[in-house]
């Protein structure tokens, strides 16, 4: 029997707004951005206001009109965005909020690739995020929109009520974004096809016991994305249930990724620990050892070279003033209990929470996504000794802030998704207000 293996490909656009202006550097009122196998290949910013191809290949094989409305597409969305943040929040009675709010879309699809070379859809994404929660998604097997809470049952009802529209979804997940992922595949093809191994580095951070310190295992630049990660003790692979964490896969700033794995041992500890990582896309199969001696960096950044280190410091500052600015007798718990795992007190690597491994707005409680810029060489310090060296996008589950790394080029943060090409004429179909 032969056995053949279907490499897929994906297509999505992810879209950002917020209510107001935060006065943040780097972080815009809207963005967007477009991903082709977890590839960023164009952008748009409230600030810069004009959409750009973000790979050799999109600037050299589309024209330039093609450009121009496309930036007037995402300046008309972004004035969509804006009425739709004004009715949620006044339909949530949000109407005084004096902290911003934050509204999200995410569409596209993916695509298998047939032995004749064509494109096979497999599965579609429609879906809206509400500070961080999900708020509205499309049900594409049976063509209608689903409100896993009440406050999205009136644009459920609403949208559920334009049969035109729910067609137009379906047909476009189902036929015209399998259409633009052919091309733009076929357009890139040589990009896509590179690949490169991963690096791996194994080092301790301190911990705030004393007597305990933090072993982290490190693989980056590799692609493609796929990878397997072990952190073992005397030959034993170690999981969460013995502390193990990690930050799953995240993006570098070339196209390639990164993912680090951590855990809390006692410095005591005689065990043998190694790391053992995995890249079939590379046939890349590596094993290192911690030392005996558990020397302690100071600072990671100079023994890594290719990463980019999670930081959450700027979408901390942002949650802790929205709740500074609530009453007190609205103010909900602390996001982050002092001594959680989730603190960065506690945990060196920056982590917040775990972004999955099918990438951003993934799994039953969908992250909130903050694009932000930069200006290249701003490096201020931040806690636990790193350095911002390069702009983020950030992301929380449940409230929670998570930074993930800088879209190539330096001069404008992973922002969120512009639109599907199909906007490229200016159109927005069918959709109504929310």
């Amino acid at each position: 029997f032969i056995s053949l293996v279907l490499l897929s490909h994906s297509l999505h656009y992810i879209y950002t707004a917020l209510s107001k202006p935060v006065g943040l550097p780097g972080i815009h009122e809207f963005t967007a951005m477009g991903m082709l196998d977890n590839r960023m290949i164009d952008y748009f910013d409230s600030e810069h206001q004009i959409k750009v191809p973000k790979q050799d290949w999109m600037k050299e094989r589309l024209p330039g009109d093609y450009w121009e409305k496309g930036t007037q597409s995402r300046k008309s969305k972004q004035q969509w965005f804006k009425v739709n943040i004004g009715i949620l929040m006044e339909r949530m009675r949000q109407g005084n909020a004096t902290s911003p709010h934050v509204l999200q879309w995410r569409h596209g699809c993916e695509a298998e690739t047939q032995p004749d070379g064509t494109l096979k859809f497999v599965r579609g994404m429609d879906m809206y995020n509400y500070d961080g929660d999900d708020f509205l998604s499309f049900d594409d097997k049976n063509g209608v929109w689903v409100a896993p809470t009440k406050e999205a049952e009136a644009t459920k009802r609403k949208w559920d009520g334009v049969q035109v529209l729910k067609e137009y979804t379906k047909g476009y997940l189902e036929n015209e974004c399998v259409d633009w992922l052919s091309k733009f595949v076929n357009y890139g093809e040589k990009e896509l096809q590179k690949k490169s191994p991963p690096e791996v580095f194994v080092f301790t951070k301190s911990s705030k016991v004393e007597a305990n310190v933090f072993l982290v295992c490190l693989a980056t630049g590799f692609y493609p994305k796929d990878i397997i990660l072990r952190v073992k003790r005397n030959e034993r692979v170690l999981t969460k249930e013995d502390g193990l964490m990690s930050t799953d896969i995240l993006p570098n700033d070339d196209d390639t990724f990164q993912r680090r794995d951590f855990v809390e041992i006692l410095r005591s500890d005689v065990s043998k620990f190694s790391c053992e990582v995995i890249h079939k896309g590379t046939n890349v199969d590596i094993t290192k050892m911690w030392g005996k001696k558990l020397f302690l960096l100071s600072g990671a950044g100079q023994y890594e070279p290719k990463i980019i280190f999670l930081i959450n410091i700027l979408l901390g500052v942002l949650l802790r003033w929205r709740s500074e600015h609530r009453s007190s007798s609205t103010r909900p718990p602390p996001l982050l209990p002092p001594d959680s795992a989730c603190s960065p007190a506690s945990d060196p690597q920056g982590r917040a929470t775990t972004a999955g491994p099918s990438g951003l707005l993934s799994g039953p409680s969908a992250e909130l996504l903050l694009p932000t810029t930069r200006p290249p060489h701003h490096s201020p310090h931040l806690a636990g000794g790193l350095e911002a060296t390069q702009p983020g996008l950030y992301a929380g589950r449940a409230g929670r802030p998570l930074a993930l790394p800088k879209q190539p080029g330096g001069s404008a943060g992973w922002t969120l998704a512009q639109s599907c090409p199909l906007w490229a004429g200016g159109r927005w179909g069918n959709k109504d207000r929310m």
